[in-house]
C-alpha cells in the first residue's frame, strides 16, 4: 500500500501511502477522497456563480446528483468495453474495487444526464453546459492527483527535470501533474472570457476543444500499460475520441457563433 516517490531534479521524496485512514475497519483511499473533493469542490464553485448567469442552483444540485450517478456506471461500461479480457468476461464489471473506470466514460454519462435533465425541464440546455464547465475541470484538476497516491498512470520513461520515480525505478513522466497543469490553465482562461462569449455553448465546447487536445498529446506519452487500445499496440481509444473532441469543439465553436449572427 506503501510506495516512494520521488522527484530528483527538486530533491523531493515522498512516502506515499494509498490509504488514508480506516473507518470500521474499512480502508479509504486517498484516490476516492482525491475524486470526492474535486466533485464537491466543483459543485460549490458552479452553485455560487450559477444564480448570475440564469441557472437555479437546484436544478445544477439535480443535475450534479444524478449525473454523479449515471458518470460512475457509464466510466466502468466505458472501460469494461474496451478492457474486456483483463476484466475477466461479464462477471468482472460488477468488480469495481478491483479499479479500471475510464474519464471519458464519466464524462459521457455526465454530459447526457445534464442534457436530458435540461430537456426535460426547458431549461437553456447550452448556458446550463457552460455554467457547469469550471465545475467539470475543478473536479479533473484536483481528482487526478488520486493516480499520484496511487502510483499509476504514468508515462513513458524520461529524464526531464519533471521525471518522477517510483520506489526507486527509472524517471518517467508524471502525466498526473502535466494534466492537472493543462487543465487548470484551460480553468484561468474560461474564468477569464467566459463573461465575453458571443453565444451559449461556446465556453462548453472551448472545454471539450482544450481538454482533447491534451489529451491527445498525453496519451501519446502514457506507459502502455495504462492505455486501452482500439488497435492493439497502435491506436489508444482515448486518442481517438480525443482526436474527434478536437474536431467537435471546433467546428462546434464555429458552428455556434455563425448561427448566432443569422
Amino acid at each position: 500500500m506503501t510506495n516512494q516517490i520521488g522527484f530528483p531534479a527538486f530533491n523531493i521524496n515522498l512516502t506515499v501511502n494509498r490509504v488514508a485512514f480506516t473507518v470500521f475497519g474499512r480502508e479509504i483511499y486517498w484516490y476516492a477522497l482525491c475524486i470526492l473533493s474535486g466533485y464537491l469542490l466543483g459543485l460549490l464553485f458552479v452553485t455560487k456563480t450559477c444564480r448570475k448567469r440564469g441557472v437555479n442552483p437546484d436544478d445544477i444540485f439535480d443535475i450534479c446528483f444524478w449525473g454523479l450517478i449515471i458518470s460512475i456506471i457509464s466510466a466502468r461500461i466505458y472501460y469494461c468495453i474496451f478492457d474486456w479480457k483483463g476484466i475477466g468476461g461479464f462477471w468482472g464489471i460488477f468488480k469495481i474495487w478491483e479499479g479500471g473506470i475510464a474519464i471519458y466514460g464519466a464524462l459521457i454519462g455526465a454530459i447526457a444526464t445534464a442534457y436530458f435533465i435540461c430537456r426535460k425541464r426547458n431549461l437553456n440546455t447550452l448556458n446550463v453546459f457552460d455554467v457547469c464547465t469550471p465545475g467539470l475541470l475543478i473536479g479533473q484538476i484536483i481528482g487526478r492527483w488520486g493516480n499520484f497516491f496511487n502510483a499509476e498512470v504514468y508515462g513513458h520513461e524520461t529524464d526531464s527535470i519533471f521525471a518522477m520515480t517510483i520506489n526507486g525505478g527509472k524517471g518517467v513522466h508524471p502525466l498526473f501533474l502535466y494534466e492537472g497543469i493543462w487543465n487548470f490553465l484551460g480553468l484561468l482562461l474560461i474564468l477569464i472570457f467566459r463573461n465575453k462569449k458571443r453565444t451559449d455553448g461556446q465556453v462548453f465546447f472551448f472545454y471539450i476543444f482544450w481538454y482533447s487536445l491534451g489529451r491527445l498529446f498525453l496519451e501519446g506519452m502514457r506507459n502502455s500499460e495504462y492505455i486501452l487500445y482500439l488497435i492493439p499496440d497502435v491506436l489508444g481509444i482515448s486518442q481517438l475520441v480525443a482526436f474527434l473532441g478536437i474536431v467537435l469543439g471546433i467546428f462546434a465553436s464555429v458552428f455556434l457563433v455563425k448561427r448566432k449572427k443569422m
